[in-house]
């Protein structure tokens, strides 16, 4: 059996293939700078988007290059540079086993590994940089389904942040220079409620204003911490009662102060960004936390799931936290929410479908459709909503009412029981909620 390789591909519509100069902002449509993109959005713009391709046939690929080791991490994009991490392991046998299945099992690799950053270039797929930060044995196991490279690499154009959980925190120059290294010590991410089980570490670190941010929630002693990019110098550090979770926080400015937005278990909240301390805080919900939480509409939206524990959220982002609805149907248990026009959508489990919620949680509707995004604009034109309710039907559907029966038999395909169609059109008089009074 050959070494496991990744194969880093890069598709005709995926971000302008206009150049840019490192700079202090990253361009929509162009950068791709952390997790999520810009503000953690999960949305790019701007450009056309590919909706087919064939890799075998080369069809709509520009380039493929093969890169050895895994990688769970998403690339990153900034000006003419795609950057990925990599963890390259002794064996032969990688012990990688994808697809839908419930299974608690660490992988047990205790061979050597090689820690790499690698970046290349985004018209030709040319490797530039080739970085490797640590060699060793990894201080703690991964799943099956994970790598010992889960964490998405932050930029800001002029440098590239690497967070490889227990194996350190790493700042390095677009050149790929190590500018210098944090160690964090053993930072175990697994199952709490069997600790053997080890998962490895998950959260991406965000840049903002020159300081970077991590979110380490592990088996014993989490915390919230915000590092010097400069230098790594330590600005604080506040400890987290949570249990490990894989979620990356959020920055989000709510009137002057700038809020560090974190998912969790039994502590998603708000912290003060320039300080660390705790604004607001709120427990329950799904207990293996992985979303990101999203901005939009005035509020927080926070999701989460396992088991039956599965609400989404949302917050007036204020210093209270009020929360004017709470969906508790259909969440995933790692799929992030983004904002498309004017509603959040999720994605739902078992297929590409797309659920929908409005501003105030009423469900718009989705459909188990795969490859096909639903999502209702908010619009005061009547001709217009027609419009947008036929486009997002079948060709078939020639009125209103032939769309609507259309989309409820396609959610009672997935739901016998009941239709989920719910459209909801808000008032041009809506407005944002006002702050709660003191």
């Amino acid at each position: 059996m050959t070494p496991t390789r990744l194969a880093l591909l890069f598709l005709l519509s995926v971000f302008g293939m206009t150049a840019t100069v490192p700079a202090a902002d990253p361009k929509p449509g162009s950068d791709w700078p952390s997790f999520r993109g810009i503000r953690a959005s999960g949305v790019a713009e701007g450009f056309p988007t590919l909706t087919t391709w064939d890799i075998p046939k080369k069809q709509g690929l520009r380039w493929r290059t093969a890169l050895d080791g895994l990688g769970t991490s998403s690339p990153i994009v900034w000006g003419d540079r795609v950057c990925i991490t990599t963890a390259v392991s002794g064996k032969l046998d990688s012990n990688l086993k994808i697809g839908l299945y419930g299974d608690i099992t660490s992988v047990e690799d205790i061979t050597s590994h090689t820690w790499k950053i690698v970046c290349l270039n985004k018209r030709t797929g040319r490797v530039v940089v080739d970085t490797t930060t640590q060699t060793g044995v990894p201080k703690v196991k991964r799943h099956t389904k994970s790598t010992h490279a889960n964490s998405t690499l932050a930029t800001d154009g002029n440098n590239l942040v690497a967070m490889f959980g227990s194996e350190g925190l790493y700042t390095l120059d677009m050149n790929g220079k190590v500018v210098w290294k944090k160690e964090l010590g053993v930072l175990d991410s697994g199952y709490y409620q069997v600790p053997q089980a080890q998962w490895e570490f998950g959260s991406s670190p965000i840049i903002h204003e020159g300081i970077v941010v991590i979110q380490a929630d592990v088996q014993k002693d989490s915390f919230l911490a915000a590092f010097d990019i400069k230098d790594g110098r330590e600005l604080w550090r506040t400890p987290r009662q949570d249990v490990p979770t894989w979620s990356t926080p959020t920055i989000h400015k709510v009137g002057n102060q700038t809020q560090i937005l974190v998912n969790g278990w039994r502590h998603t909240g708000a912290y003060d960004f320039k300080t660390g301390r705790e604004i607001w805080k709120i427990n329950g919900g799904g207990d293996i936390p992985v979303p990101t939480p999203v901005t939009g509409l005035g509020f927080v939206y926070m999701t989460s799931a396992h088991g039956q524990l599965s609400p989404m959220i949302p917050f007036v982002k204020r210093q209270l936290a009020i929360s004017p609805w709470r969906q508790t149907k259909h969440r995933t248990l790692t799929s992030h929410g983004a904002f498309l026009a004017a509603a959040p959508i999720w994605p739902r489990r078992f297929s590409i479908a797309t659920y929908s919620t409005s501003w105030d949680g009423t469900a718009c509707f989705w459909r188990s459709i795969p490859g096909q995004a639903s999502v209702f604009i908010r619009n005061e034109s009547a001709a217009e909503r027609r419009r947008l309710l036929l486009r997002l039907s079948p060709p078939t559907a020639k009125s209103t009412s032939q769309a609507k029966k259309a989309m409820c038999s396609w959610s009672k395909r997935a739901e016998p029981s009941s239709c989920w169609l719910r459209i909801h059109w808000a008032k041009s008089a809506w407005r944002a909620p006002q702050s709660p009074k003191a």
